[in-house]
């Protein structure tokens, strides 16, 4: 097996400045839903680390679940077909949902989620994002709630992986071409 660092290229988001995007929505969140019933929904299995982060910055109350889908493909690029693996396990009816996701590229994902929850007749469904790579998008989908735009490379860090590895860096890098260009 491979060092970490025979996958990495260059620290594109340092772990301080993701820290300091986590605590800004953290702060905009508890400020748009003060007095209301807010309800997070993860994005396994990247957004479990964001989740993490962003849920200890909110200061209201919130519930919070998990949802999985699958995004059929190579490792580096989704086919666009999307597949629920893991629902949601309460009703979302007159709650706001936030559905908390790693990062926006094509779109597709959370656009199906999107209106797969609001057809559920929650209060509001809003997308939050640590990353957006507008530059991929495939759909018209902007996020509420977006942390850092970042460019059209492979990113590994925080969550986002390269074939099951690499989430747990804390900072975000560029995944190095030899890896994945071969």
């Amino acid at each position: 097996m491979k060092e970490i660092e025979e996958y990495l290229g260059r620290v594109l988001v340092p772990r301080e400045k993701i820290r300091s995007m986590v605590m800004d929505l953290g702060a905009r969140i508890t400020n748009d839903y003060r007095g209301k019933e807010l309800f997070l929904i993860g994005v396994l299995k990247g957004g479990f680390m964001f989740l993490a982060d962003l849920v200890r910055e909110i200061r209201i109350p919130v519930e919070m679940d998990f949802i999985a889908v699958s995004s059929y493909g190579s490792s580096t690029k989704s086919s666009g077909i999307v597949q629920l693996i893991k629902d949601v396990d309460v009703p979302l009816s007159g709650k706001h949902v936030i559905i908390v996701e790693d990062i926006i590229d094509t779109g597709l994902t959370l656009a199906y989620l999107k209106e797969l929850l609001s057809a559920r007749n929650p209060l509001s469904v809003r997308l939050c994002t640590a990353f957006d790579k507008p530059s991929k998008r495939k759909v018209d989908l902007k996020a509420e709630y977006t942390g850092i735009t970042v460019p059209d490379e492979y990113v590994v860090g925080y969550g986002l992986d390269y074939n099951g590895i690499l989430r747990n860096l804390p900072d975000l890098y560029v995944l190095d071409e030899k890896i994945y260009r071969k």
